[in-house]
């Protein structure tokens, strides 16, 4: 159990960004709240004489995820409500925490949040609540990344097992293939630069999560977190792994092989497009958000490929993963049993995971999914019919052994983003950002009440 200092440094914290959604969710008749109340269902409830149990989610097919399941259970109906996808949803539902009503039964939450609304006491350990029937549907890596100590807080759905995607015009062009190793991707870089080429890669300060993934690629070990060890908290931010990445990503600012704008941004986009970079290094959800911003059309079409990512070293490697979502079930729901139901089983019928990847709204963690031979040998139309599933993505969620998220997540993720930036303006050195961020983040801990651990 968290000790109360802690506690309520971590709760403060929390409603200091939720404050301007302050008129979010009012109980159990406003936005669908805790109490299952079904007058504000943005989908029709199937069967109105069984109980209700309020859901938070914005994937973009939530309607007809929601209206399977209804279908298919006459003992509990779904009340499905939008309230705004990621920070917007986080917000109503940290209200709804500090006001102590007003959350759903059950929430869409990403994995790097679960612990800071664990920490509130705000969700409920589903351990006891189902978990063992549906455990062996999951990687171990997919249920440490929704786990908090030995608890489990999310229903696992989706994730992003990173891969490289590449332009294979660019690479006939300067004859270069994949590199398969951090070393070979710095020489191979070097060799399109000095060809007259773009530059490789993207190294953004807009994108920690991203960066983290790369610390656990050369085996690094952030944080370490289970809340049964009364306010401790291990950090570990300038590690010799965690030195050695940011000093190789200095390196490659340095030589201007790497662009550093913010991704995310239309002039980023643009300048994919343009052929401008010649790879991304990103995860399995990629081609569905790239289509979606136009890559992938007219000039540049057909001419995107997948790559496994490069290691540090190829004799043991470490798949990594960036984002990834759940539904996890609030404490202030009145059913935690069937709460507990919709979460393990809302997105996990065949339709709706079938639909989910075949529209590439989601990469599925479900293994009768990833073990499917129509998923494994489906042709993906963004890499030109590559099987980019088997070749790629499969193998890295398999692989994958997750990651250990703390209550500190967003902070931490602010301050990375800052030494990121110092080490794209000159201003420090990779090994410099580093004690940088271990002196910011175990400052910021112990000014919480947490026990700073290495």
């Amino acid at each position: 159990m968290k000790t109360k200092p802690v506690l309520a440094a971590i709760t403060m914290l929390a409603v200091v960004g939720a404050l301007a959604a302050c008129t979010a969710g009012d109980g159990g008749d406003g936005d669908g709240g805790g109490g299952g109340d079904a007058s504000n269902c943005t989908n029709e409830i199937k069967n109105p004489d069984a109980p209700v149990i309020t859901l938070w989610a914005w994937y973009p097919n939530s309607e007809t995820v929601v209206d399977n399941f209804n279908e298919a259970n006459d003992d509990v109906q779904v009340c499905w409500t939008n309230v705004g996808a990621g920070g917007d949803a986080y917000d109503k539902f940290q209200t709804a925490i500090s006001a102590g009503s007003g959350a759903p039964d059950v929430m869409m939450v990403e994995a790097d949040r679960i612990a800071t609304f664990q920490a509130q006491d705000a969700l409920v350990d589903l351990s006891d609540l189902g978990y063992e029937d549906v455990k062996d549907n999951f990687s171990d890596g997919a249920w440490k990344d929704v786990s908090v100590g030995d608890g489990i807080y999310g229903a696992p759905i989706d994730g992003g097992p990173m891969g490289m995607i590449y332009r294979t015009d660019v690479f006939e062009e300067y004859g270069v293939t994949p590199p398969t190793t951090w070393e070979e991707l710095e020489a191979t870089a070097q060799q399109v630069k000095d060809a007259g080429g773009p530059v490789f890669a993207s190294f953004a300060a807009n994108q920690p999560a991203t960066t983290t993934a790369y610390f656990y690629g050369n085996g690094a070990e952030p944080f370490t977190y289970d809340p049964a060890n009364e306010g401790e908290i291990g950090i570990n931010l300038n590690s010799p792994e965690i030195k050695e990445v940011l000093d190789y990503w200095d390196g490659l600012v340095d030589k201007e092989l790497v662009g550093t704008e913010d991704q995310f941004t239309p002039e980023y986009i643009s300048a994919v497009i343009a052929g401008d970079y010649a790879t991304y290094l990103s995860a399995a959800w990629a081609p569905g958000y790239l289509q979606g911003a136009g890559v992938g059309e007219g000039a540049d079409a057909g001419v995107w490929a997948a790559a496994p990512m490069p290691q540090w070293d190829p004799s043991d490697p470490i798949a990594i993963n960036w984002g990834g979502s759940a539904f996890s079930v609030s404490s202030q729901t009145s059913n935690p049993e069937l709460a507990a139901k919709v979460a393990f089983g809302v997105y996990a019928d065949p339709a709706s995971l079938d639909e989910g990847w075949k529209q590439q709204i989601i990469f599925p963690l479900n293994v009768n999914v990833l073990d499917s031979p129509e998923f494994q040998d489906y042709e993906v139309p963004f890499f030109d019919g590559q099987q980019a599933n088997k070749e790629v993505y499969v193998p890295a969620a398999n692989a994958y052994e997750g990651m250990t998220y703390t209550p500190l997540g967003q902070y931490y993720y602010s301050a990375l983003t800052k030494q990121l930036a110092a080490i794209i303006d000159g201003s420090a050195t990779g090994s410099e950002a580093a004690d940088a961020l271990q002196a910011d983040v175990v400052g910021y801990a112990e000014e919480q009440g947490f026990t700073v651990t290495q």
